[in-house]
């Protein structure tokens, strides 16, 4: 009787254990099926058109491509999100992030905000009062249907519309013929924040703007719009030296803000041959100023000597549209028709991403 009992026992404790083990494996089973389920597809290598570049507080990368979504990467493993996964379309114009660690990616037809989940779009508040203000925590867009500007304070996104101006005294632009009576003068190219907390807009050809929570100043000169020859070049980035000056998209220029904030001083900027624009700029860690142009390389600044970097390459022009410093420093470059390019030294090298395996 004594060793039946024990036996009895012992079955008991096995069984017990077998459907505690069984129902471990389903839990198991079920959790790695609800991770397979997860949005976004694993992707082996980047597109060839990649226009942004972004490293999130996280220390991961995110790549936007010009009309293949967007690219994220945390060290092992490349997912790729496009509006099959709910992103609200997959040409990227920009990437932000918020004080929460939220993730908005801005496109052609909207801007989609990414909570580590889920992509959801953001919409727009279209009011007769401008909702302006200038915080330190609202993020801007322009890029965005061809309208002027958007700013987003956590809860709303307030579509907006810069001063308008006397185009046609300042740059002998007609609104009314053709291109301009098809393409918004005011649309946001470029947005960018001085050291002082001021945001700065380059638009499509009605110049730049300033606005310091209060007013605007304008800089309304000709080579920030339409050229001689025709060329619309835009403002696309607006940069600040170590001396306090600026750059408004091109080598030829620099500004310098007046006192009062009211008014600017324009001075004669860096010799250089054609091309006189740049596309994307930057101030690294050290003060320096790098700007990237379309055909024409990368360049450094250091407030005396225009340099040009090496782009190793096993194609002939490299198109270059952005350039990115992260935060360990190091520069990256993103371009329209060869991937990214990763700063090495003195050069810059094509980035090509490894598996988990190294390979």
């Amino acid at each position: 009787m004594k060793i039946n009992s024990i036996t009895i026992v012992l079955l008991i404790f096995v069984s017990s254990n077998f459907h505690s083990c069984n129902g471990q494996k389903k839990s198991e089973q079920k959790q790695t099926k609800t991770e397979t389920l997860e949005i976004g597809k694993s992707a082996s290598e980047l597109h060839t058109k990649i226009w942004r570049i972004f490293q999130d507080s996280k220390g991961k990368y995110w790549f936007g491509s010009d009309g293949k979504g967007i690219y994220h990467f945390d060290g092992n493993e490349l997912k790729q999100f496009t509006t099959v996964d709910g992103l609200v379309n997959d040409s990227i114009r920009g990437i932000q992030e918020d004080i929460d660690g939220n993730i908005y990616i801005e496109t052609h037809k909207g801007i989609s905000k990414f909570d580590g989940r889920k992509f959801t779009t953001l919409k727009v508040i279209r009011s007769s009062h401008n909702q302006w203000k200038l915080e330190p925590n609202d993020l801007w867009f322009g890029f965005y249907n061809a309208n002027d500007l958007y700013r987003y304070d956590g809860d709303s996104l307030y579509e907006l519309k810069l001063p308008r101006q006397d185009l046609k005294k300042a740059f002998g632009i007609d609104t009314l013929i053709s291109p301009f009576n098809r393409n918004n003068p005011y649309s946001v190219y470029g947005v960018n924040k001085d050291k002082d907390g001021n945001i700065w807009f380059g638009t499509f050809v009605a110049g730049a703007f300033r606005y310091d929570g209060k007013s605007f100043l304008w800089f309304d000169e000709k080579e920030l719009s339409t050229l001689p020859d025709g060329r619309v070049p835009a403002v696309r980035s607006i940069i600040q030296d170590k001396d306090g000056y600026f750059w408004l998209s091109n080598f030829k220029s620099k500004y310098k803000i007046e006192a009062s904030g009211s008014a600017y001083e324009k001075l004669k900027g860096i010799e250089k041959d054609h091309p006189h624009y740049f596309n994307s700029g930057l101030s690294d860690n050290k003060g320096n100023l790098w700007m990237a142009t379309y055909s024409g390389g990368v360049s450094k600044y250091d407030g005396k000597t225009l340099s040009k970097f090496e782009i190793i390459s096993e194609i002939e022009d490299i198109l270059l549209v952005s350039i990115y410093q992260d935060k360990n420093g190091i520069l990256w470059l993103g371009t329209d028709n060869d991937g990214v390019y990763k700063q090495n030294g003195d050069k810059f090298e094509k980035f090509k991403v490894k598996n988990k395996s190294g390979r």
